[in-house]
């Protein structure tokens, strides 16, 4: 009996630090995306004043060629593909890199992965959208 005490004691415990784990983490995830977001105003002022500024796009291929086009310039890793070609992006890791994508939800997934990846990565909030009605 006194064991089965001891036992469910140590299991609540452990419960209760996974819980306060898992609640910091994502405390952190939101942190993280909040800090790493910019409006495309800022976006248009950085590529004034950053000369060294990488500009990455996560849409696919066939929409750099699309209707919303795309920024000159623009490194292109589409989001489902970033994990797996990340080291494309090795010779960046000392350059600023604003992310951007069609409406800035694929951008938002792809700026957390770079930042854990040792990037300094920015979201493009709005994306190409808001970009394009920027310029008008």
């Amino acid at each position: 009996m006194y064991k089965s005490k001891i036992i469910l004691m140590l299991l609540i415990i452990s419960a209760t630090a996974l819980v306060s784990c898992a609640q910091q983490k994502t405390a952190e995830q939101k942190q993280i995306k909040e800090k790493a977001s910019m409006t495309v105003a800022e976006l248009r002022e950085e590529m004034k004043t950053d000369s060294n500024l990488v500009i990455l796009d996560v849409r696919t291929p066939a929409e750099l060629t699309g209707p919303l086009g795309h920024i000159e310039g623009v490194v292109n890793i589409p989001v489902q593909v970033l994990e797996q070609r990340i080291h494309e992006l090795d010779k960046y890791k000392d350059k600023n890199i604003a992310v951007i994508c069609r409406s800035g939800n694929r951008s938002g997934i792809a700026t957390p992965i770079l930042i854990e990846h040792g990037f300094k990565a920015t979201n493009v909030l709005g994306g190409m959208i808001a970009y394009n009605k920027l310029k008008k």
